[in-house]
């Protein structure tokens, strides 16, 4: 396969030879095939977001924030009230493209904030790729910052021990999950980079396998040493020692320090507790909810075509096809995330520094979160 022009690319970005077109990666070809996408309206990236051409947290957000560019350029014609409404339609639609990853809602009402009410179509449109890319800007500075905060974690698990820092993830929140570095994987990156020797386990993530397929091939593209196990093979590991740490990423954490993730995140959390394991979220400000506290009850969890479950998706003679696993007949559910509870959670690594998953801790770092939550919710 071929790859990213850029040692240090971008997963999403306006297209540099001609500003009517978001390109994307083409994430669900990877490992097999690097391809580039060329979205052209707030539709079509939409679609791209529920189809998961783009997918993670962080790309999702950002994915959304140039839907809304492409919304102010398909309505550059129009004015007042109706050019509000555009977009205030498009931006619905984004919104509804994957109901769990509270970034593409934020990076919408985002837009919206600064959109509605201009008037000129050529000044929407430069104020949309402005805000567009300041939040692609802005996610590549958090996600830095998230690995030098989570580098002093891993050292100091090395230091103590003298030998390899064994960290266990969960799904993908490498730089494809985000524009640049990722979350979860950052602080794997900045420790690699620092000569401190760690080891990644990889868990597959079914049924999408977007650990298999995405952060076994980053980590393998950055050389960090890395083992691919199946997702029930967690707690085993746990229970032989063999993991010191788990970092994952997050789709929305509340201001009590409830994580969502990728579906299994939490069967991990309860082996950790179980095992005296460190379990670590790693997330920009971006993610957090600061309206809900009570994560499992209020945190809407998308459900995805039940095919996803009874067919796998494989590379087989130079193409991508989808054979049946289960039988004839058989139905399936197709949970997207889970939500772990502040209370299996060790801490949470964010642009800001770390904290435990509580929410005087949380405010303690993001103060204008204070007073968001509704009394008693």
């Amino acid at each position: 396969m071929t790859g990213p022009a850029s040692a240090t690319p971008r997963t999403v970005w306006i297209d540099p030879d001609d500003a009517g077109s978001v390109l994307a990666i083409e994430q669900r070809l990877l490992p097999f095939e690097y391809e580039e996408v060329s979205i052209r309206t707030a539709d079509a990236m939409a679609e791209a977001i529920a189809d998961m051409v783009v997918r993670g947290a962080g790309c999702i957000g950002v994915s959304a924030g140039y839907g809304m560019y492409l919304a102010a350029l398909e309505g550059r014609g129009l004015r007042g009230e109706e050019a509000d409404a555009h977009l205030r339609r498009a931006g619905a639609t984004l919104e509804a493209s994957r109901p769990t990853a509270v970034n593409l809602t934020w990076a919408v009402q985002r837009q919206l904030g600064e959109l509605i009410g201009i008037d000129d179509g050529d000044a929407r449109v430069a104020q949309a790729r402005e805000v567009a890319d300041t939040i692609a800007d802005e996610d590549i500075a958090a996600c830095a910052a998230i690995g030098r905060h989570g580098l002093e974690i891993i050292r100091e698990i090395h230091e103590r021990t003298g030998r390899t820092v064994n960290i266990m993830t969960h799904c993908n929140a490498g730089w494809l999950a985000f524009v640049s570095h990722g979350t979860a994987t950052a602080p794997m990156y900045a420790a690699h980079d620092a000569g401190i020797p760690i080891h990644v386990w990889v868990s597959e993530t079914r049924p999408r396998n977007q650990g298999a397929r995405l952060t076994a091939w980053e980590l393998g593209q950055h050389g960090v040493p890395h083992t691919l196990i199946a997702d029930n093979s967690a707690g085993h590991l746990m229970q032989h020692g063999q993991v010191d740490m788990i970092i994952v990423g997050s789709d929305r954490t509340t201001v009590a320090g409830d994580v969502a993730n990728k579906i299994g995140t939490y069967m991990k959390a309860v082996a950790a507790k179980d095992n005296g394991v460190p379990f670590y979220a790693a997330l920009p400000s971006s993610t957090f909810d600061p309206t809900i506290r009570d994560g499992v009850r209020d945190i809407p969890i998308e459900e995805r075509d039940p095919t996803e479950v009874t067919n796998a998706t494989a590379w087989f003679d130079g193409r991508q096809i989808e054979p049946r696993l289960a039988s004839p007949g058989t139905n399936a559910v197709n949970f997207g995330f889970d939500v772990t509870p502040s209370r299996l959670v060790t801490g949470i690594i964010s642009e800001r520094g770390v904290c435990e998953a509580g929410e005087a801790s949380i405010i303690a770092l993001y103060p204008e979160f204070d007073g968001a939550a509704p009394p008693n919710a």
